[in-house]
């Protein structure tokens, strides 16, 4: 697992090196457009690549149909996989983004997305967290290990016809099919690496759990459904009524659109309940067990909706302990809507002005992985934040540079404060109220120190 930020041609010689793609030399050219990217990002790729020889050869490759997403960034799959295989545990967070084009007109072949008059593409990952500490708070610390898979589609609906029963609409290929589905893909994990597969209410359904039953992975789902019981009258939300509230704490909400972050004092319920089987076309599925636990705000501010979480979990919820780590696992599925915006905001996939929609799928599946840096980037200054920075991993002229603008910390550089020092470069203040810096300081922090180290090798050579 790299716990250092690599150089950028170090960076993609290890993430793309491996990629099969039938022709060696095509290889070479996805490593040199990973460099080229984590350089210099933005989405668009006159921005990546200075010269026009190398802007021709990055348009040639991305108009390959006989490389897709899968064939880019199946080695990194591969990675991710065998580094959570290694002791510790790890949270699997999985969601769907949209990848918003709407605005760019004379792209080809793009799908709907939101309320169906918008234009873009659907993003789906699975991205692998590697639990480092628990704070006083039972709030996991993490580190980024990579995406363990990710799916790019369009979505262009189905054909018109008449009213779709319920078995015709279950038959059929579903969106929802995508959820879990990697851990049939991947290796069963050994018994001293634990994975925990973690997901909002668009995965409340049968098989998502019956996939990590299957592959040996526990689960986080919030739920949506007000399941039936299998063994008594009722249904799941009348059997959590009966329980006595096992403890309070405090839950931390971050800031949405039009909502700022606040914290929300709340009760806890748990239990284990026993659920009955859905129908399905080919037979119903058996009745199973599951954990529940009950995240419910009593008395929320004037005007705000009150907090409630319903929790469906295969992890033990009998100790007080382990029902906060169950509600701690669930709130930091947040970090994928972390990585979404280091991929919109940091690298800038939804600049792209490509005019076919798998170039640009082609694209994305290499700005998914620069994310993966950026995302690391960030996360290393806060969980490891006091150790040494490598001077040869990170780049003795980009330190020196650092150093020059900025002055060396008294200690020597460290991840904190070599990644403050580029937010520095990108606008940020590094007042001791402001924090850690966001993902657009960081990122034109970072391409801004990469312009000065590619002009003083400039300046050198001549």
């Amino acid at each position: 697992m790299s716990t250092s930020l690599l150089a950028p041609a170090q960076w993609a010689q290890s993430e793309f090196a491996l990629a099969e793609l039938g022709d060696q030399r095509l290889t070479q050219r996805l490593v040199r457009i990973g460099t080229s990217l984590a350089q210099n990002p933005g989405g668009t790729l006159p921005q990546a690549f200075p010269t026009m020889k190398e802007l021709k050869a990055a348009y040639r490759f991305f108009g390959q149909t006989k490389i897709g997403p899968e064939q880019i960034q199946a080695s990194h799959w591969e990675q991710t996989r065998a580094r959570c295989r290694e002791p510790g545990e790890y949270l699997l967070l999985e969601d769907t983004s949209e990848l918003d084009y709407s605005t760019h007109g004379g792209c080809e072949d793009l799908g709907s997305i939101g309320n169906g008059r918008g234009r873009g593409l659907l993003l789906h990952s699975t991205l692998a967290v590697r639990v480092e500490a628990w704070d006083l708070t039972q709030r996991p610390e993490g580190i980024v290990v990579g995406l363990m898979g990710q799916r790019c589609w369009r979505r262009f609906g189905p054909p018109k016809r008449g009213r779709e029963t319920w078995k015709e609409r279950i038959q059929r290929p579903r969106e929802s099919q995508r959820w879990a589905a990697i851990l049939e893909q991947a290796e069963r994990p050994p018994e001293h690496s634990q994975w925990v597969w973690i997901a909002d209410r668009e995965a409340d359904f049968y098989e998502p759990m019956e996939h990590c039953r299957r592959g040996g992975v526990d689960f986080v789902i919030r739920a949506y459904r007000d399941r039936r019981l299998a063994d008594q009258p009722g249904h799941l939300k009348d059997a959590l009524a009966q329980l006595a509230v096992c403890g309070t704490l405090a839950v931390e909400l971050r800031s949405r659109a039009g909502r700022p972050a606040r914290t929300a004092q709340v009760q806890v319920r748990s239990g284990t309940v026993r659920l009955k089987g859905p129908e399905r076309p080919d037979g119903d599925r058996p009745d199973f067990m599951v954990n529940v636990v009950e995240v419910c705000e009593a008395g929320p501010p004037a005007g705000v909706e009150p907090l409630h979480w319903l929790l469906l979990t295969s992890l033990p919820c009998q100790q007080w302990a382990g029902v906060q780590r169950i509600i701690g696992r669930y709130a930091a599925r947040w970090w994928i809507e972390e990585y979404h915006k280091a991929l919109k905001s940091g690298v800038g996939a939804e600049e792209s002005q490509l005019q076919q929609a798998y170039r640009i799928e082609t694209l994305v599946a290499v700005l998914a992985i620069v994310a993966v840096r950026l995302l690391n980037a960030k996360w290393l200054a806060r969980t490891r934040g006091d150790q040494p920075v490598d001077r040869q991993v990170f780049g003795a002229q980009a330190l020196n540079l650092l150093a020059a603008k900025f002055k060396p910390p008294p200690g020597g550089w460290t991840h904190r404060s070599a990644l403050v020092a580029v937010a520095r470069l990108g606008g940020f203040l590094a007042r001791k109220q402001d924090g850690l810096p966001g993902w657009q300081t960081i990122w034109r922090g970072w391409q801004r120190l990469m312009w000065m180290c590619e002009g003083l090798e400039t300046l050198n050579q001549s």
